[in-house]
């Protein structure tokens, strides 16, 4: 299964344990609604992360009901495997129709939340129990949907599309935090503040569309691979839930959530026997190197021990694997790097060709307001 919620205005993967910069609904604080009460945010994501854990093993428990069921030979990478043969309109809509449902459900919090000008506290809000509850009512109808109807939304999309979804959350986070530990070293390295400003405004949308997408793309099997995505999901829906409280913008934990792709990456790889394990383990460890402990606030010998530790696994690795695939390495980092620059700079084109466009159509008298 591949890898997604995320400070700001909602569902995010990383941030330093306060709000993430400036109130960009431009209201007064006045207006803003009280911070949330009740059992504190951290003890909820624990509880939320046993039940996690849980659902995982009890898919696993029921993996072997779905193994009688007949696909199609594998035909490449491009081929999703875990797809009936011949799908209806009716394993067509159980699908379909609640992924739709989940998705506009999670949208219209995030809206909610947005327009009562939520603040950051350690208890949980309204919309925080109501999004967990929204999850685990649809993470609970896909089991039952794969067991019933099998098929996941794979059966209609490419396979690139659940990949791509992932690979956009992860590009965001590195927009969203070079403020905070830099894209490459510490350093921003030219990342501009509209691009930040724009991905924290409306990152909690895009990456609740990730995580639901990559959710419902795949059936509930009980695969080494599906397994460690889906727990790796359950994760980041939990995270997203909790968007506003101080647990989602706790950096230990959103690192954490980070590093996992690393873990499902690598094992997916492995379990698939086609030698690239090193690709996903080195290139994703590379990424924590480079940019992800640098938000954690560790001292300068720790970054350097890490980085010697990480000199040393590559070495000890390619020894033996050979040093003519070491680039394997850079393969993953420099297209995340590169991807993070490029829709930076895209996000700022957009926005600055929109205001243009505005400033031409409005009124007169709006213009020069």
């Amino acid at each position: 299964m591949n890898p997604p919620s995320p400070p700001g205005s909602a569902g995010s993967v990383g941030s330093a344990g306060r709000p993430a910069g400036p109130d960009l609904s431009g209201a007064p604080s006045s207006r803003r609604s009280a911070p949330g009460s009740g059992p504190d945010s951290h003890r909820v994501l624990l509880v939320a992360i046993a039940c996690s854990v849980a659902i995982t093993l009890l898919v696993w428990a029921l993996g072997s009901r779905l193994d009688d069921v007949a696909l199609l030979p594998d035909q490449g990478a491009a081929w999703y495997y875990w797809k009936l043969p011949e799908p209806s309109v009716v394993t067509r809509i159980s699908a379909w129709l609640p992924y739709l449902l989940h998705q506009v459900a999670l949208w219209w919090l995030i809206r909610s939340a947005q327009q009562q000008r939520a603040r950051y506290g350690r208890g949980l809000h309204w919309f925080n129990w109501a999004a967990l509850g929204v999850n685990a009512f649809f993470v609970l109808l896909h089991l039952v949907q794969t067991h019933v109807f099998y098929d996941g939304l794979a059966q209609d999309v490419s396979v690139f599309s659940s990949q791509g979804s992932v690979i956009l959350l992860l590009v965001m986070v590195l927009i969203m935090e070079s403020r905070r530990r830099g894209l490459l070293a510490g350093r921003r390295l030219g990342v501009p503040d509209t691009a930040i400003e724009v991905v924290k405004r409306y990152h909690g949308y895009v990456f609740a569309w990730a995580a639901v997408y990559t959710f419902w793309f795949h059936p509930m099997v009980a695969t080494p691979g599906h397994l460690v995505g889906l727990v790796y999901m359950f994760l980041i829906l939990v995270q997203g839930s909790l968007f506003f409280t101080r647990a989602h913008l706790d950096r230990r934990w959103t690192v954490v959530i980070e590093v996992l792709v690393l873990v499902h990456g690598a094992l997916v790889a492995y379990a698939g026997a086609n030698g690239l394990w090193p690709m996903f383990a080195f290139g994703f460890g590379a990424i924590f190197v480079g940019t992800q402990m640098y938000g954690l606030g560790w001292p300068r010998w720790a970054r350097w021990l890490t980085v010697a530790v990480f000199v040393a696994l590559v070495t000890v690795v390619y020894s033996g694997r050979g040093w003519g695939k070491v680039d394997e390495i850079v393969r993953i980092p420099v297209i995340e790097y590169g991807l993070a620059l490029l829709l930076a700079w895209l996000i700022v084109g957009v926005r600055w060709a929109v205001r243009r466009v505005g400033s031409r159509t409005a009124p007169a008298g709006q213009a020069r307001a």
